[in-house]
This record gives structure tokens, C-alpha cells and sequence, in this order.
């Protein structure tokens, strides 16, 4: 695979944070890509499930955009599946029940 020596020259001059941020969102929509074609689904079946135009959800996709959290829920529902999963798996969570208070992380690995 040839490397774009543009691409790394900005790399190079770009904040890592900035680097990371731009690798997530490309792999977060090459997930979503492999998603839909294993499903048959095209970006504008995508679009009308999310009721957006198609025009929207190609710039969505395109690996440059900093979708939010409720939006990739969204497309994770609708694809039913989760997209991004995490891989620390030794925190339990416990929700609040009506109005107790806030959601409480707790560290089950000790």
C-alpha cells in the first residue's frame, strides 16, 4: 500500500489528539460501511431510516465528520448492532432507579 506523503506531512504538524480523533472517526465509518454491505443496505436506505437526506449522511460517512454519540446510536440501532464496543470489561455500572442520583462506576477489578 502506497503511503500519501501529503496526508503524513500534515499528520506530522497535527496535534496527536487531533491524529486520533480523525482515525476514530475513519474507522467508526468503515465499521458502519461494513455493516451496511453485509446487511445489502445502501447509503440511501440509511438516510431514509434516519430520516435524513442522503446527502447528510454522505458527509456523515466520510470519515471527516464528528458524529456524536447520539447519532452513531442511532445508526446502531437501526443497523442493530453495535458499531463501536469497548473492551474493559471490569467496570459494572449501576444505574439510578427513579431519582436516586447519579450513574456510579464501579471498579471490579480489584
Amino acid at each position: 500500500m502506497k503511503t500519501n506523503v501529503v496526508m503524513n506531512s500534515i499528520r506530522k504538524t497535527t496535534p496527536p489528539e487531533v491524529n486520533k480523533q480523525v482515525d476514530l472517526c475513519v474507522e467508526i465509518c468503515n465499521r458502519i460501511y461494513e455493516i451496511m454491505e453485509e446487511r445489502g443496505m445502501k447509503q440511501r436506505d440509511l438516510a431514509k431510516a434516519l430520516g435524513k437526506t442522503e446527502t447528510e449522511v454522505s458527509r456523515w460517512l466520510s470519515g471527516t465528520h464528528n458524529m456524536t454519540i447520539a447519532t452513531i446510536a442511532k445508526i446502531a440501532t437501526i443497523l442493530d448492532d453495535n458499531i463501536i464496543t469497548t473492551t474493559r470489561s471490569n467496570y459494572r455500572y449501576s444505574f439510578p432507579v427513579e431519582s436516586e442520583g447519579a450513574i456510579v462506576a464501579e471498579d471490579t477489578a480489584n
